[in-house]
């Protein structure tokens, strides 16, 4: 039997431990950026919403505002698998009682979070898949989302 050179292996090695990144990454994703996606992150003077029912919605012109908070280590708001239209606005506001830093994967999109301060990730939904939005120190999965 003929065993692969070392040169190789170390190849394989890297090409494995480049591909792994945040905890929770999503087979589904890729690792191309969007060409035409912009990222914006801001806080905003909006009051967090304090309801538990999912307020995404589409608007009239196609764009789409997700609303997710975090408190006491509870995500709620719109958690779980949330679709979105391929090619869409998206608008991603992210409340948190702690500081750290939401990751949308695959769009590779950050934004810093302050306690109690909502901040805004705006991008174009131009890649299909699933695609976790988490909180980096925290590890916690925001939500899903789902573009088709």
């Amino acid at each position: 039997m003929r065993f692969p050179s070392p040169l190789l292996l170390a190849a394989l090695l890297a090409v494995v431990v480049g591909a792994t990144g945040c905890a929770g990454t999503d087979a589904a994703e890729t690792s191309s950026a969007p060409s035409s996606s912009s990222s914006t992150a801001s806080s905003t003077a909006s009051a967090p919403s304090t309801s538990a029912a999912p307020s995404s919605a589409a608007a009239s012109d196609g764009s789409q505002r997700i609303e997710v908070q975090v408190a006491g280590g509870r995500v709620s708001g719109d958690s779980g698998r949330v679709p979105v239209a391929l090619g869409a606005p998206v608008t991603l506001v992210i409340t948190s009682d702690v500081a750290d830093e939401a990751h949308v994967h695959g769009y590779d999109l950050l934004a810093e979070l302050a306690p109690g301060r909502p901040a805004e990730l705006s991008f174009d939904a131009t890649i299909p898949g699933v695609f976790e939005v988490e909180l980096h120190d925290a590890g916690t999965v925001l939500l899903t989302l789902q573009v088709q």
